[in-house]
């Protein structure tokens, strides 16, 4: 087990949307790695048929994608559509070298997960096999010291606003969402609400899917109540809200940031936006379930439930077996 104190390379492979490298970085931390972030992105015909055209992965990738080669990693933490040929590639090629790389594939990849080493999807894809792991949401980095630290960071630029702080996490329309100015006018007005009745402030961090529109509404309804709104220049303070924060609103649209905004470990409240699917819907409800998450409807829930068993130890566990398989 010396190999796993010192460190082993690690590659972390993405199509480089925040979200998904943020899962993969996060297994990677804490599995004790700084990893080399490498971001790819298909070709035709590979893009419009991937995961199913699994042939000359030497050319599915774009002049703009980040080099596969060797030396070849012994992990890769890999995620996204994209990144399937990627870990298809590094697999073949690595042990074609003799160096057979352990491939990790975070979210559900329809291929067979007996492609990959191992598969960590979240429970409400209903994959099962011998070497999948189900976790409740999706992996991330959120940890005490990271919230702590971000939080020592951030204050300075809100401690002339009261408390209690209400961190805001707003998302945008995706395939399954739709959040258009009716859904911005109805969340701003319940922040207006919840911020009123509790004195506080709004630490709000939108994303690159909100749009330029929703943000105008959100500012005009809000006024000139006490806010603070990232306004996309410099670092995204979007850690140092989710350590300073007394409530937590966010955007049922994504997976990943409600997922983080439980883990924070505050009283979470999520604003339903229309639409959705059947696996949102399973994920939705069974933190309501756990009562990890409460509906925003303007009013501010203050119990903070117990988190249920660490994704996070059980993936890394996990991860640490199927490398002791891989190499003996």
């Amino acid at each position: 087990m010396d190999q796993f104190q010192t460190a082993p390379a690690c590659w972390v492979v993405t199509d480089g949307k925040a979200g998904m490298q943020s899962q993969c970085v996060g297994l990677a931390e804490a599995l004790g790695y700084d990893p080399v972030i490498k971001q790819v992105a298909l070709r035709a015909p590979w893009r419009q048929l991937s995961p199913y055209f699994r042939m000359g992965h030497d050319y599915a990738f774009t002049k703009g994608s980040d080099p596969l080669l060797p030396p070849w990693p012994d992990l890769l933490i890999a995620t996204g559509r994209h990144s399937i040929a990627a870990s298809l590639y590094v697999r073949e090629q690595s042990r074609r070298a003799g160096k057979r790389t352990v491939t990790v594939q975070i979210q559900n990849p329809v291929l067979s997960p007996r492609y990959f080493d191992l598969v960590i999807v979240p429970q409400h894809d209903r994959l099962s096999g011998p070497n999948v792991i189900s976790t409740m949401g999706a992996l991330h980095r959120i940890t005490p010291e990271l919230l702590k630290r971000e939080a020592e960071i951030f204050a300075p630029q809100v401690a002339h606003l009261p408390r209690p702080y209400i961190g805001v996490l707003i998302g945008g329309p995706n395939s399954a969402y739709s959040f258009g100015e009716e859904e911005m006018t109805r969340l701003a007005r319940l922040l207006v609400r919840a911020a009123d009745d509790g004195g506080g402030s709004l630490l709000v961090t939108p994303s690159r899917r909100t749009g330029e529109r929703n943000m105008a509404i959100l500012r005009e309804i809000l006024g000139a109540r006490p806010a603070f709104i990232w306004d996309g220049t410099g670092a995204n303070p979007y850690f140092g809200m989710l350590g300073l924060a007394d409530y937590l609103v966010v955007t049922s649209d994504s997976v990943n940031m409600v997922s983080e905004a439980v883990a924070a470990a505050k009283p979470v409240h999520v604003f339903d936006l229309p639409g959705g699917t059947a696996k949102f819907g399973r994920f939705h409800a069974a933190l309501r379930t756990r009562g990890l998450a409460h509906p925003f409807d303007g009013s501010l829930h203050s119990d903070v439930p117990d988190l249920p068993n660490d994704d996070m130890a059980r993936a890394v566990q996990a991860v640490r077996a199927a490398m002791c398989a891989a190499w003996g």
